[in-house]
């Protein structure tokens, strides 16, 4: 459903157009220093108005309605809360008859009866992100000293920073990109992980996949190590401690972190929402048609998910920490 984690719960709520959108965050430590001005760093970097991203602009000006007290968190579970404001529900009065292609639109409708709030992609939206990069403020905190981080490697399939040329052409074509993500954990100790089936790779890529448009994850050498043998692949320990010479095994072994940096890649779709022509199928009419998607959309959310990578893989690991 809408909730995820064992110790470190998180259960997120919300629509892109409803009233509001947010997390509830349950199984946090007491005692855990933690204000509105905490999350303003994360939540800067998801937010949009950059190249490429969303002219829907929004204050995201998160609200603790509990769960912290004078600075500090009490134990009870945290929820957070932001308003939406900047909506403009009327450019998705055609999705219903024509549903956009590459998105949640028809299968939504079918799932729940035709009742899902469609304004937006509702609860399928990317801005449901947000209360993910919340609740991650919240984990990193209980991490501590393990430092999750996360940076674009490609955009449309040419090297970060060397992607103007695409990003120019897909705004100018009514196109969209997607891209390529690396996240890294550093100081991630040994035996963090409960196999078999909640291994690190297992919680982390559970979260992944709930950040829309998410099509792929790869951990250390990933689908490159089918190519070798194990005399390559194999990371040979160095010292004590598990230190390896190299990190094919991307910091997990037997679903259990290792104490090596843990190194994964995430791959992010082209954008379903884009204001080109294309084929769908009128519902109305009974069908095929046509629909050139209006209002305000990323050109490449890709631009926007590290941040929101870095909350997820912090949520899994916080969860992993306290079972530990």
């Amino acid at each position: 459903m809408n909730t995820f984690g064992r110790k470190f719960r998180i259960s997120i709520f919300g629509e892109s157009h409803g009233a509001a959108l947010g997390v509830c965050v349950d199984g946090c430590p007491a005692g855990l220093a933690l204000q509105p001005a905490d999350f303003a760093g994360d939540l800067r970097r998801r937010r949009a108005g950059t190249r490429g991203t969303t002219l829907r602009l929004e204050d995201d000006a998160p609200e603790l309605l509990s769960g912290v007290l004078d600075g500090a968190t009490t134990g009870a579970p945290i929820a957070i809360i932001f308003r939406n404001a900047n909506t403009r529900s009327g450019d998705y009065a055609d999705v219903l008859r024509t549903p956009r292609p590459g998105h949640a639109d028809f299968v939504a409708q079918r799932k729940f009866g035709g009742f899902a709030d469609y304004r937006g992609g509702g609860h399928f939206s990317g801005r449901l992100t947000l209360g993910l990069v919340a609740a991650g403020v919240v984990a990193k905190k209980v991490l501590g000293s393990v430092a999750v981080s996360a940076a674009i490697v490609e955009l449309g399939g040419v090297k970060f920073g060397e992607h103007d040329a695409a990003l120019n052409a897909a705004i100018a074509e009514g196109d969209s990109l997607g891209g390529l993500i690396e996240c890294t954990v550093a100081n991630l100790p040994v035996g963090w992980g409960e196999p078999f089936f909640d291994s690190v790779e297992s919680l982390i890529s559970h979260l992944v996949f709930a950040i829309p448009g998410i099509r792929g994850v790869e951990f250390g050498s990933g689908f490159a190590a089918a190519r070798q043998r194990g005399s390559e692949h194999n990371d040979a320990l160095v010292a004590a401690s598990g230190a390896t010479a190299t990190n094919h095994a991307g910091g997990v072994n037997g679903g259990i972190s290792n104490g090596n940096a843990l190194c994964f890649r995430v791959a992010v779709k082209p954008t379903a929402s884009i204001s080109r022509v294309q084929q769908t199928f009128d519902m109305e009419l009974g069908e095929l048609g046509t629909l050139a998607v209006r209002g305000r959309h990323d050109i490449c959310f890709a631009l926007r998910v590290p941040v929101v990578l870095e909350a997820a893989t912090a949520i899994a690991l916080a969860d992993l920490q306290l079972l530990a």
